[in-house]
């Protein structure tokens, strides 16, 4: 089958957090995958391909707003699409 729409390109840094000046929503209208250090996550709340790190969530910590608090993995990044 031939997709017939065209997916926008990844951009080198994508949150997908509604308030971030990161997000792309049209990007999250099709599924995508983030390989880290050569391993799929599925945890991911932001990602930066040129500086090599990732943010995750910190288990059930919650910050006073009520929002996860995150954590900073550094390594190699890799976006695609599913």
């Amino acid at each position: 089958m031939n997709d017939t729409t065209s997916k926008p390109a990844l951009p080198d840094r994508l949150s997908s957090n509604p308030r971030s000046p990161h997000h792309v929503a049209a990007i999250f209208e099709h599924e995508i995958g983030i390989l880290f250090n050569g391993k799929e996550r599925a945890d991911v709340e932001e990602y930066c391909i040129s500086e090599g790190w990732l943010k995750v969530a910190a288990h059930k910590a919650l910050d006073r707003r009520g929002q996860p608090l995150m954590t900073t993995v550094k390594g190699k990044v890799e976006a695609f699409y599913k």
